[in-house]
């Protein structure tokens, strides 16, 4: 897999792939990530990317010009021929929200090309002949598409195969089977009078299994009961 990122704040991007399993996946080239400066495609001799609205309005929009070049300039170096497997995806909050299915849906790709905005916004055309995805995180305003494409591209990146070690632990995260995860506890036993619940300890995986399961459902009822319709 392929993962481009254009975006204005390219050193932003430096750590991100030097920690946990994802940098595995980067040493093992499971993954390439490339970061490219939005601003090397601009033609202003400035190197500006911005410009005022028109018809007025606060802040500044960005261009569409060095969007379009930036991404011209990728798809022609990576050579994607199935054009099914290379998408590009515009971060703004008014796209599709990102869940579980979509990660794993990026995760079939060849190839994928992250457009990451700033400012007051981006000319609409980056929409309308660029992106072929607009996805948001969730319900609020970030500074920059910079975050969310990171969060996507550490969510996709542990979905690969022999990223995460032992991919059992994958198949039963939250989200997986429509609900969320079950409580997990490790040693001690006890600790400030919270002890572990006796089936864990038991040795008796069947039961084990089953609680599992009721504490999933409960928790999901709880705090998710919009998922719970959508594992029926």
């Amino acid at each position: 897999m392929i993962i481009d990122v254009i975006t204005i704040f390219p050193e932003l991007f430096v750590d991100f792939k030097n920690y946990g399993v994802i940098k595995e996946a980067f040493i093992n080239k499971t993954v390439e990530l490339n970061i490219y400066n939005l601003r090397d495609f601009t033609k202003d001799k400035h190197r500006k990317v911005d410009d005022k609205p028109y018809g007025g309005g606060n802040g500044m929009v960005m261009m569409v010009q060095p969007f379009y070049d930036a991404v011209k300039f990728i798809k022609e170096k990576n050579k994607i021929k199935d054009k099914d497997n290379q998408k590009v995806v515009l971060l703004t909050p008014r796209g599709e929200k990102l869940n579980q299915d979509k990660l794993k849906y990026f995760s079939k790709l060849q190839n994928i090309i992250f457009l990451c905005g700033r400012y007051e916004g981006i000319d609409e055309r980056v929409s309308k002949i660029i992106a072929d995805i607009e996805i948001s995180i969730g319900d609020y305003i970030l500074t920059g598409g910079e975050l969310p494409a990171m969060v996507i591209i550490d969510g996709i990146i542990r979905l690969l195969p022999g990223v995460v070690h032992g991919e059992e632990s994958v198949k039963i995260e939250s989200f997986e089977d429509g609900l969320l995860e079950f409580p997990q506890y490790t040693r001690p036993a006890e600790f400030l009078g919270q002890k572990v619940p006796e089936v864990l300890i038991s040795g008796n995986h069947k039961e084990i299994k089953k609680w599992r399961n009721m504490q999933s459902q409960e928790i999901t009822k709880k705090r998710r009961p919009d998922l719970i319709d959508k594992s029926l």
